[in-house]
């Protein structure tokens, strides 16, 4: 609970200097929406610094759990860095792989390739054993890919990331610390988000992901690993459906959640 009112506070406040002193100009971080509308992309940035500042803080996490909030900045620089050059029609894996073989480097491959990078390194500072430090990479990397792949209404992402971290805070001890941090940061934006004045954009879906993988991988052993990793596994290879299912998205239940705070189309 700590962690996540430090989020809370450490969200808000950045997401108020955002506002006021805005890097380069208001106009450079403003985006239209899927309706139309002018929001900004404030809410993600604010969202990853105040997980990673909040996380780093933490009081009686071990140095290690700490240190892989890196992790979390890495991926929110990576998604940052798509929010501001990418190409909106270089999209999907095999565009950027495509490009890739014809000699050019998308953001979208810098993203991919970066956040990678970024779950292998905090598998190796989490875990001891090869193979667990593999399989903490891929559920790093694979929660920070699913939440940005459900990114795609106002607050859905924000939402995902409360549901999937407030049980690892049930657990107390440093995943529970770990899991308020992203859960703490979706709770300060989940309203301008689902309000359209923001977005959490690449770098916050992914910096949330990362974050909320990075306590799911502390709080379970190989075993639990495994399951995650497989999950997410299928659910990348299901991205479309993951991400536009009408079957999904329109379910009794989680249609009412989901457009809940939602401005009417």
């Amino acid at each position: 609970m700590t962690a996540l009112l430090a989020t809370v506070a450490a969200t808000r406040s950045a997401f108020a200097t955002l506002r006021r002193k805005p890097r380069g100009g208001s106009a450079r971080w403003a985006r239209t929406n899927h309706a139309g509308r002018t929001v900004d992309l404030y809410g993600g940035l604010a969202a990853a610094t105040g997980t990673v500042l909040a996380t780093a803080a933490a009081p009686g996490l071990p140095v290690r759990s700490r240190t892989a909030a890196l992790a979390v900045l890495a991926a929110g620089g990576c998604g940052a860095y798509d929010d501001l050059a990418g190409t909106p029609g270089e999209r999907g894996f095999r565009t950027h792989m495509g490009a890739l073989q014809e000699g050019r480097v998308t953001s979208g491959a810098v993203k991919l390739f970066g956040i990678g990078a970024a779950g292998l390194a905090a598998g190796a500072l989490l875990k001891e054993r090869p193979v667990d430090r593999l399989l903490a990479g891929v559920v790093v990397a694979g929660t920070a890919h699913l939440v940005n792949l459900v990114d795609v209404k106002p607050g859905r992402a924000a939402k995902a990331v409360i549901a999937a971290g407030v049980p690892g805070m049930l657990r107390g001890g440093p995943a529970g610390a770990l899991a308020g941090a992203p859960v703490g940061a979706a709770v300060a934006v989940l309203a301008d988000d689902a309000g359209e004045r923001t977005m959490l954009g690449d770098a916050g879906a992914h910096a949330l992901g990362a974050a909320v993988g990075v306590s799911i991988v502390v709080a379970n052993g190989r075993a639990g690993l495994v399951l995650h990793a497989a999950l997410l596994a299928g659910l990348a290879a299901a991205g479309d459906w993951v991400s536009y299912g009408e079957g999904l998205w329109s379910a009794p239940g989680l249609r009412t959640i989901d457009s809940l705070g939602r401005r009417p189309q």
